[in-house]
């Protein structure tokens, strides 16, 4: 799911968006609350209309952004106060609210308010925190008031323990929720912690329901992931690389400001359909990532979100021909990490 935070994927259309595939986008509780406000986003007739997407769509709670404000923020059992970092306004986040704001804006999914620990934190802290969203998440279910229409994930944390990664699941797989979340990866454990947490996790997750892994996505995490039973992801990585001037070209991660491409004429892949590489070589992009041209951003998001959806498209029909660890088995070991370096989370900003 491409990350677009502010109810837009930075740099690029919805047309554009669809044309790469995507199938659906994630869009975020907190920011949109600051700014325009969900009232303003209703007034527009909901998310989809409001910023011209007709497919799925998913809000994050807020929590990720609420727990990543450190010094500005108290938490309490009722939810969390902070600063608005517009205009300095006092907040209060609660479980209740988080909902509230999301049923007025209306996603397809929405995720229940949670409290993410941060890495490296004590096992008290992670347990106290883990325990703390669980009850957030019994009160996200009382308070969800367009059940018919928005599905309602909760959201598995215990940081690095995998003990309370499991205890977490066990306890949120008995609610029947229409989807899980696996959440407080990708926040700067290392990656083999990482891919622990995945593997002990997700297959204590219902399978008949969708599991959806927070903040992921590279090549190794998504197939690592993806072996161990996940189904969905979001990341910011695509249009974050972009606007650097970085291309994901099958796994590697290409720099175009780099001087071997400022005479290489032929597309960033040739077997990419994408727009970016029916109609523009490496020669022009990398022009126009040195001229800081915004042209640069939009087609090189376009590439490596087609690169990256075209990465889990082939991976599907990889499982549904049984052919997967013949395929993608390289990803799932050590080596050259190319484009499979740690994510970095989607809740934050696209």
């Amino acid at each position: 799911m491409p990350v677009g935070t502010l109810a837009n994927v930075k740099t690029i259309t919805p047309s554009q968006l669809r044309e790469t595939g995507a199938q659906m986008i994630l869009s975020n509780t907190y920011h949109l609350h600051l700014q325009p406000g969900e009232a303003i986003v209703a007034g527009g007739g909901g998310l989809h209309k409001f910023m011209g997407w007709n497919g799925p769509m998913l809000t994050d709670s807020g929590g990720f952004q609420v727990f990543s404000l450190s010094e500005m923020r108290k938490i309490s059992e009722e939810g969390v106060t902070f600063r608005s970092p517009h205009d300095g306004q006092i907040i209060n986040l609660t479980p209740e609210r988080s909902i509230e704001i999301q049923n007025t804006l209306g996603a397809d999914v929405i995720m229940a308010f949670d409290e993410c620990p941060p890495y490296p934190a004590s096992r008290q802290e992670v347990e106290t925190a883990t325990e703390r969203t669980y009850r957030w998440l019994e009160r996200c279910i009382v308070a969800h008031q367009n059940s018919s229409e928005q599905a309602l994930f909760g959201i598995v944390q215990g940081g690095v323990y995998l003990d309370l990664r499991s205890r977490a699941a066990e306890a949120l797989a008995k609610l029947d929720l229409p989807g899980y979340a696996i959440g407080g990866v990708s926040v700067g454990e290392p990656p083999e912690l990482m891919a622990q947490i995945v593997q002990v996790t997700a297959p204590l997750l219902p399978p008949e329901k969708p599991r959806y892994l927070m903040g992921v996505g590279t090549y190794r995490e998504m197939a690592i992931a993806i072996a161990s039973g996940i189904d969905l992801f979001d990341c910011v990585i695509p249009t974050r690389w972009a606007r650097h001037g970085t291309a994901i070209v099958q796994g590697d991660r290409w720099n175009l400001k780099n001087a071997k491409f400022r005479e290489d004429f032929t597309p960033l892949d040739e077997t990419c359909p994408c727009y970016t590489c029916q109609n523009f070589s490496r020669a022009y992009i990398s022009h126009l990532v040195r001229s800081q041209e915004i042209l640069a951003y939009t087609l090189l998001s376009i590439h490596n979100i087609t690169e990256l959806i075209r990465f889990t498209q082939k991976i599907r029909e990889a499982i549904l021909s049984d052919r997967f660890i013949a395929e993608f088995g390289h990803w799932l070991s050590g080596g050259d990490e190319g484009a499979g370096e740690a994510g970095e989370a989607g809740e934050e900003n696209n």
